[in-house]
């Protein structure tokens, strides 16, 4: 496994929550825990952004559109991270990705679809 593995997207009416989550890949397993790890996402016609950052001191920050609604999380047991997303919104849809911060190419997984309906 050379990618970060994303899971638990998948459909919401607007105002649910969703909690994905993000394995980190074997290759990186060591280097894992001293890594600033990053949720991205890619809606429609739009670029890749970063929505969420935690260090490996937990220190967290959120892109202003998530800021209160989105929270992200690692747990460096099980080298993974995750993102707890509440009150969601349409403009939320995207496939949301995890990678290190600043990202790196060769980490970029199939991400995960979130599509949340008006």
């Amino acid at each position: 496994q050379v990618r970060f593995v994303e899971s638990g997207g998948g459909l919401v009416q607007a105002g649910g929550s969703l909690r994905l989550s993000c394995a980190s890949p074997r290759s990186i397993t060591s280097t894992f825990n001293p890594t600033t790890v990053g949720w991205y996402r890619q809606g429609p016609g739009k670029q890749r952004e970063l929505v969420a950052s935690i260090s490996s001191r937990r220190d967290t920050n959120y892109t202003d559109s998530v800021k209160g609604r989105f929270t992200i999380s690692r747990d460096n047991a099980r080298k993974t991270v995750y993102l707890q997303m509440n009150s969601l919104r349409p403009e939320d849809t995207a496939v949301y990705y995890c990678n290190p911060v600043p990202h790196d190419n060769t980490y970029w997984g199939q991400g995960t679809q979130v599509t949340v309906s008006s």
